[in-house]
């Protein structure tokens, strides 16, 4: 992993190979480690660098509230050191909500964005006070937490057949710092809706989406492709589907990297 200092924070990232620059971006509670699977074989064709995001993995927390901006200002300082002016930006959950972030504050440095098991909705007042109560949560019993959340982002069908996978998850999920998880939950809650750019980006993008997603509900997230060039990939899955739909996914991404 390589490091660089932004705003007195450090932050981490890895990166390999060569060609056209591939930024992946980890959900809540993970890490870069997520993207493991896929770097040797992407790397052969692109450049892939996975930032891990503030309060996750290897980088620092940054203050009481991490935003969706924040984040992607962090993104964009890596990218800058890296001297990569255009990229394909991969987002897993709240990674798909910074790289839509990144979008709005850095257009012309994306090249394509694929929203993995996310949104491009703001969240509802339902959605908030589960945040709300979440914090509370994390601070009464942090271990309990982590484990739950990690287990109910798995389908059910799932949760037996991957059980060794997900105890992976769980465990890379343990390394998040309190601060890190509170900080985000403040984070994602209040980022803004930004489904206008599903419209009106000049680039591809993909959605990615789990049919039997617990934490993102399938026919509301598909509402927000009306009217848009959006390309849309379904697995009758989870909300992991980089672990749940592995094989697929990595076929079907390599797919849409070539069309680029």
């Amino acid at each position: 992993m390589k490091q660089i200092i932004y705003k007195n924070t450090k932050i981490s990232f890895s990166d390999s190979g060569k060609g056209t620059a591939l930024v992946f971006l980890h959900g809540f509670l993970e890490n870069s480690k997520m993207w493991d699977y896929f770097t040797p074989d992407f790397s052969k064709k692109f450049r892939v660098i996975s930032i891990d995001l503030l309060g996750h993995g290897n980088t620092e927390p940054m203050g009481y509230i991490h935003s969706m901006e924040d984040n992607a200002d962090a993104v964009h300082a890596v990218l800058s050191e890296l001297k990569i002016r255009k990229a394909v930006f991969i987002g897993h959950s709240m990674g798909g909500y910074v790289a839509l972030a990144f979008a709005e504050l850095y257009a012309d440095n994306v090249k394509g964005i694929v929203l993995l098991n996310s949104t491009s909705r703001a969240d509802s007042d339902e959605r908030k006070a589960n945040r709300d109560r979440a914090i509370k949560a994390v601070k009464q019993n942090y271990t309990n937490f982590v484990r739950l959340s990690i287990a109910n982002l798995f389908s059910e069908n799932n949760r037996e057949r991957l059980e060794s996978e997900i105890e992976n998850v769980k465990t890379e999920a343990l390394k998040t710092p309190l601060q890190g998880i509170v900080a985000s939950l403040e984070g994602m809650k209040t980022r803004k809706d930004r489904e206008v750019i599903l419209h009106f980006a000049n680039y591809p993008i993909l959605l990615v989406l789990g049919k039997n997603d617990p934490v993102l509900n399938y026919e509301e997230s598909i509402e927000q492709l009306e009217n848009t060039a959006v390309k849309l990939l379904s697995f009758a899955d989870g909300h992991m589907s980089p672990i749940e739909n592995r094989e697929e996914l990595k076929k079907e991404l390599l797919d849409f990297f070539k069309t680029l």
